[in-house]
């Protein structure tokens, strides 16, 4: 085989290295992904922002889980209040406490016995008009143990006052009532009930309590006359 040469060098061409190849290709590489972000950045961009939230109300400024807390007044143990979520809203007009998953709240005497409790299934406080809307099988025991229960109620501690605009219904040692208007002190110690139905005493339209009953008039009962003793009649042999 002959290899000629022209020049001083071969006149065939050389050939290229794996190196040279892989040169090659990279720049082709670059070349084209240029080429595609130059046309992606003519293109408009659009941008990935979730939405602001306008609605202030939505958004507690603090939320409690599992809270199971006891609360003093002038240093002695007085309440506890027991829920499993409290949502605090500060920002929002009016400012207020959301009780979503339901609250149950004791008083304890001294003794640290339980007097009373409210329960229900939703509650809510409006802290500036201090005002508790409770919403869902309401149930409220008195320390003098009058027992209530309605799916609303709400308690104004501005006016001391408690009411409902739901069917609602009272049990006490004496009696029990039912109405659609329900109306009280924050004690529940003075109370009423309109559209009402129930059992009640003598004593609750007369003001007094009949301790003795009304002896029965002889007169107009009739009695059978004493019979006369007959004599002995005599006996036969």
């Amino acid at each position: 085989m002959s290899v000629g040469l022209l020049n001083g060098r071969f006149n065939n061409p050389p050939k290229r290295t794996g190196k040279g190849c892989m040169k090659s290709k990279s720049i082709v590489f670059v070349v084209v992904l240029m080429q595609i972000l130059g046309f992606v950045s003519c293109e408009k961009q659009t941008e990935h922002i979730a939405p602001a939230i306008y609605d202030r109300d939505s958004v507690p400024t603090m939320t409690t889980y599992g809270v199971n807390q006891l609360i003093s007044d002038s240093g002695v143990i007085k309440y506890r209040i027991v829920t499993e979520r409290w949502e605090v809203y500060q920002n929002t007009t009016p400012q207020k406490f959301v009780f979503r998953k339901g609250a149950f709240l004791e008083q304890f005497d001294e003794s640290f016995h339980v007097q009373s409790f409210i329960q229900c299934d939703t509650a809510y406080y409006n802290i500036d008009a201090q005002l508790w809307e409770l919403r869902g099988r309401v149930r409220i025991l008195t320390k003098d143990g009058l027992k209530f229960s309605s799916e609303e109620l709400f308690l104004d501690r501005r006016a001391h006052e408690m009411y409902s605009h739901r069917f609602s219904k009272l049990v006490t040692p004496e009696r029990t009532l039912q109405g659609s208007y329900f109306k009280s002190d924050e004690r529940m110690t003075k109370y009423i009930v309109t559209n009402s139905r129930g059992s009640f005493e003598k004593s609750d339209f007369t003001g007094e309590t009949d301790t003795t009953s009304t002896p029965t008039d002889s007169t107009n009962v009739f009695l059978r006359p004493q019979a006369s003793p007959r004599p002995k009649l005599p006996t036969t042999p």
